[in-house]
């Protein structure tokens, strides 16, 4: 049963880590790259706002505080992934790599955490990782 519970935190974990580093990466190219302004379908959102999004997404900053927060959704998704295969690699040191996956999957929500479902997948699966480590101790 334990091995059954180490493999869905695992899972979990690896697929949240991916969904965050999607999310991360596709706001990224939306907010770094210029992505308003391609075929005015920025324009359409933003109404007579030009480069801010305003109430439709930047939570009325600037595109390059947005395109901060991408950044900050790779950083995460990248940590989420190895932190998750770190969990599958050492199983001794499961607790402290369970605490991190859900920490980045927390820090991950200030870019959406991976369209949400990525987010919420990862603190199940780190929280799966971290309740089958005490029940092992």
């Amino acid at each position: 049963m334990v091995d059954q519970k180490n493999n869905l935190s695992f899972m979990l974990s690896i697929i949240g880590g991916i969904l965050i580093l999607v999310g991360g990466i596709v706001s990224s190219i939306w907010f770094i790259y210029g992505g308003t302004t391609w075929g005015d379908f920025g324009d359409m959102w933003s109404g007579f706002m030009g480069g801010y999004h305003g109430m439709m997404g930047s939570f009325g900053m600037p595109l390059s505080y947005m395109g901060g927060f991408s950044l900050v959704g790779i950083v995460s998704g990248v940590i989420t992934l190895f932190s998750a295969w770190m969990l599958n690699m050492r199983p001794q040191e499961r607790n402290m790599w369970a605490i991190i996956i859900m920490v980045f999957a927390a820090v991950s929500f200030l870019n959406m955490g991976g369209f949400w479902i990525g987010g919420i997948l990862a603190l199940i699966g780190g929280a799966f990782a971290f309740g089958s480590s005490n029940r092992q101790n």
